[in-house]
């Protein structure tokens, strides 16, 4: 079953999803506004996945079955906080007839509905995700210690599988592109990519080499040492906005600049 959703909003999107009775939908700690009063809300440390382990376990697993479904649960949180990531969810079911629920980002930006048909996953930065069908699976993905290293964000990516619909956010407007469209490959600065289909390979990649111009590229362009990049056929999801140059903006506007006029390695910015 599809999720009846509607995003509104410009600055700073909202997403309003219309509940079936008994349907579910899940948020991360944090991205609720607010529910109509027929609306349960159950916070959990489980993932859907999860939850169905303890629908196995309480119906002939016996103690094993609970353990097993104890330390499902124990490696999902793990990962979420290894990943920086909330550690619990919070989900609500509509009772008696239809219900609302309203969600948002954290930052002042677009969110976007992904539909999933089992077939593909989609991968996604930190903190993207907002709300999902209970169908849908959110999971942890590493992307690599050494992409991860010299990327940054690139590191850990949320991860979806399943059927159904996934709603995430990002900051600033949002722009939909395919690789395959411009050549095979783009490269991107590491902070705006959103999301991506499955089957996208991800990368990050010096800007220049060790020479003059890599040198001023990296000192005075802004971008430090390394670029994203996205090679394949599908679907890509890029911010115009990237976390870094919003806390420096508030930064500056707060007569807290570290930055200086030429950003790239001048910048102390560690958030």
């Amino acid at each position: 079953m599809t999720l009846k959703q509607d995003i509104v909003g410009n600055a700073m999107q909202m997403a309003v999803v219309n509940l079936f009775p008994g349907q579910t939908v899940y948020c991360e700690a944090g991205k609720f506004l607010f529910k109509t009063t027929n609306v349960t809300m159950e916070t959990r440390l489980s993932g859907p996945s999860g939850d169905g382990g303890r629908q196995a376990g309480g119906s002939g697993g016996g103690m094993g079955g609970m353990l097993r479904q104890a330390m499902g649960t124990a490696m999902q949180v793990g990962q979420r906080m290894l990943a920086g990531e909330s550690l619990a969810f919070q989900y609500f079911t509509a009772q008696g007839g239809e219900g609302t629920v309203g969600f948002a980002g954290v930052l002042p930006g677009e969110m976007r509905a992904l539909e999933l048909d089992g077939t593909r996953a989609w991968f996604a930065e930190k903190d993207a995700f907002v709300a999902a069908e209970s169908t849908v699976d959110f999971g942890i993905a590493f992307a690599g210690g050494r992409t991860g290293m010299s990327g940054g964000e690139g590191f850990v990516l949320e991860k979806f599988t399943g059927r159904g619909t996934v709603i995430i956010a990002g900051a600033g407007n949002f722009i939909d592109l395919n690789p395959a469209d411009f050549g095979g490959r783009i490269e991107v600065d590491t902070g705006c990519v959103v999301a991506f289909e499955e089957g996208i390979e991800y990368g990050v990649q010096r800007v220049g080499g060790l020479n003059r111009q890599g040198i001023m590229n990296a000192v005075f362009g802004g971008e430090g040492l390394s670029l994203a990049t996205l090679e394949g056929n599908g679907r890509v999801i890029l911010q115009s906005l990237t976390i870094e140059s919003l806390a420096n903006a508030l930064k500056k506007a707060q007569g807290g600049d570290k930055q200086g006029p030429t950003g790239g390695l001048f910048s102390t910015h560690t958030g």
